[in-house]
């Protein structure tokens, strides 16, 4: 559709990239403060857990459906699956949006939105791991494990106290949102070997839309409820800003994949834990996390991590972000 406009050029110029990666990466960056004020606007506490499924469930069907409708529109032809693609959408949708989002969504409630920020970057060093070790997709050089080692090491030192790593952690928070990223990057992987056969922009929107179908049932037939009342149209408008990150960031990053090398755009990975902590610092008053000496070193080490593994000898293999 761009090319059509006329801007087929200016997508592939360095300036181009820039602004549009990091467009994107201040949306999956914002997600993380933004599901928080959701929570509050809705009035649900972190032990709500079917009702956190529910709200989950409801984002991302929102967000499959302007997903199919912006490509459809963008082509100017209803986006439709193969009949032999309705196999590889339910796998992913179980992996990419239930699982991921599942452990992402309880964990958000009992962490911070600073700490979640720098741990969910850890998804791109186990896409790495994962797609080397698992899928034998590419090589595990040297540069990949430095890179994972550096990463990991901030994840560790965000969680780090005076009593050990376990006292910073919570298992169904900073555990569930380490959980997430496991969940991603097998979906990346899976994503990596389905594109094969078929379209990408079909397998994110139909998955986006199955995935949250079944969590918005799950939450549902487990008791939970939405307080649309009580949120107004504030709170509507904060759910339906949530569906339009997953969609848009992901329409953006797909069409810059497209015209692009994966690694010239993959680089700008390392923006999204920093958009994270500054944004949660920012909307949730996190300012003594986001703002210490220990959380600036952690988010430090892993956007480090991030560029080294992405670095343009090294192409990783998770080459966008839910």
């Amino acid at each position: 559709m761009m090319e059509r406009c006329g801007t087929g050029k200016w997508i592939t110029a360095p300036l181009g990239v820039c602004l549009l990666a990091t467009v994107c990466c201040a949306l999956w960056g914002s997600a993380f403060p933004c599901i928080k004020i959701g929570y509050g606007m809705f009035q649900i506490p972190a032990e709500a857990v079917n009702t956190q499924i529910l709200f989950a469930g409801i984002r991302f069907t929102l967000a499959g459906i302007l997903v199919i409708a912006i490509a459809s529109l963008g082509r100017r032809r209803p986006l439709v699956p193969k009949k032999g693609s309705w196999g590889m959408i339910l796998k992913l949708a179980a992996c990419q949006t239930v699982l991921q989002y599942l452990f992402f969504y309880i964990g958000l409630a009992n962490a911070s939105g600073v700490k979640s920020s720098i741990i969910e970057g850890a998804n791109v060093f186990i896409s790495i791991l994962v797609a080397s070790l698992v899928f034998r997709q590419e090589r595990f050089t040297g540069q990949k494990i430095l890179g994972c080692l550096v990463g990991f090491a901030g994840v560790v030192l965000v969680n780090w106290t005076k009593d050990g790593l376990g006292a910073g952690m919570k298992w169904n928070g900073e555990g569930f949102v380490l959980l997430s990223t496991v969940a991603y990057a097998f979906s990346a992987a899976l994503i990596k070997e389905y594109s094969r056969r078929e379209d990408t922009v079909v397998l994110s929107g139909y998955q986006f839309a199955a995935g949250g179908l079944v969590m918005a049932a799950w939450g549902l037939v487990g008791g939970g409820r939405i307080a649309v009342t009580s949120a107004g149209p504030a709170g509507i408008g904060m759910l339906c800003y949530l569906a339009f990150i997953s969609a848009a960031a992901y329409t953006l990053w797909s069409l810059l994949l497209k015209h692009n090398p994966v690694s010239r755009v993959a680089v700008y990975g390392f923006m999204n834990p920093v958009f994270g902590v500054i944004l949660s610092a920012w909307l949730l008053a996190e300012n003594d996390q986001a703002f210490g000496v220990k959380t600036a070193l952690a988010l430090g080490l892993v956007c480090l991590g991030i560029y080294v593994v992405n670095r343009p000898r090294a192409v990783s293999a998770a080459d966008s972000v839910s």
